[in-house]
């Protein structure tokens, strides 16, 4: 904010110094006193238009008119003397000195008295709009960061289930899912509190979730993944598939067979397109949500907040398979965007 405010004081010394110059050389053309008339003239024209800004300051949007109109008057039938002071040494030519003053007082000081008010108008508008714009960029940030908060927890409950059940079993394979789970909620932790990340390790996230997982099945991976495109060159807001993913084992049969599930992900001309199908578990009653999942919701609404009009989500439940297709349009451009946020921020 105050980087605006700079910027408005420049404004105002730039325009008050244009001013003087033309008005300096208006009169060097017709008078032969025209440095006493043009630093009279100027100081006239600054005291009445910063009076009355101040004025506006401590008036504007309070309901007291009647001190705001008295000290305005004051303002306006004071404003002539710095010109009269210095365009007449000699104070005893009334008459020439009253004209001068009423002539200024019609002419310059109802100008310069709008001028300020519209000065102070745009000046306020224009932070007030601002803050106004960051006010509303502190909500999204509040909000995507409380959505985000969920991610963690339900990742985790989810996860420490499926551990528990090897450890219940006394799977071999358990150490190595405690392994996975720590390195897991390593970038879950760390990595992903950046604005973007590569897409590449955003994939890398998925696969360790997949090994995982698959620790359950003693047959080939259930998931069969397809990815096109070169995943290092685009930049995608983190954790933004691992709901979608949870929800394909969540809802699948319990007995999963070798490329069930299918994910597939495909850069093409600046879109980003991801797809998972899993099969539908009958024990699921066909329900996309159990009482208190977060998945989808969280998704769809972290996607309006971060890709607001640049994205797509299909949801299709065919009765035997259920696909999710996500598409964002115009990546590229909002890598570019987003690193220049990241630089100057």
């Amino acid at each position: 904010m105050n980087r605006i405010k700079n910027v408005f004081r420049l404004i105002h010394i730039g325009l008050w110094v244009l001013f003087g110059l033309l008005v300096a050389l208006q009169l060097s053309q017709e008078n032969g006193h025209w440095r006493t008339m043009t630093l009279g003239f100027l100081l006239t024209c600054l005291y009445v238009f910063y009076s009355h800004f101040i004025l506006l300051t401590q008036y504007l949007g309070k309901n007291q008119k009647k001190a705001y109109f008295g000290k305005l008057a004051v303002i306006m039938l004071t404003g002539p003397f710095p010109f009269l002071m210095f365009h007449y040494r000699n104070l005893d030519a009334w008459n020439p000195l009253i004209e001068h003053y009423i002539m200024t007082l019609v002419t310059s000081v109802p100008v310069f008295v709008f001028l300020s008010w519209l000065a102070r108008v745009t000046e306020n508008l224009v932070i007030n709009t601002i803050k106004k714009e960051q006010l509303e960029k502190q909500a999204v940030e509040a909000e995507l960061y409380y959505l985000k908060s969920q991610i963690n927890p339900h990742f985790l409950f989810n996860t420490l289930n499926n551990i528990h059940t090897l450890v219940y079993k006394q799977a071999p394979a358990a150490p190595e899912a405690v392994m996975r789970l720590a390195s897991l909620m390593r970038y879950m932790i760390y990595e992903s509190n950046a604005t973007t990340v590569p897409l590449s390790r955003e994939m890398n996230y998925l696969q360790d979730y997949m090994n995982l997982q698959q620790l359950r099945y003693k047959k080939s991976p259930v998931v069969n993944l397809e990815i096109e495109g070169d995943t290092a060159s685009c930049h995608i807001a983190p954790l933004l598939f691992i709901h979608l993913l949870e929800n394909a084992y969540k809802h699948s049969p319990a007995r999963l067979e070798p490329g069930d599930v299918k994910v597939s992900v495909a850069i093409k001309e600046n879109t980003l397109t991801f797809s998972i199908q899993n099969p539908i578990g009958k024990h699921q009653g066909n329900k996309l949500e159990e009482p208190g999942g977060i998945g989808l919701p969280n998704v769809q609404k972290r996607l309006a907040l971060l890709y607001p009009d640049q994205h797509q989500l299909e949801v299709n439940n065919m009765g035997e398979t259920f696909t999710v297709t996500l598409k964002i349009h115009n990546l590229h451009l909002q890598v570019h965007e987003r690193e220049a946020h990241l630089l100057y921020n």
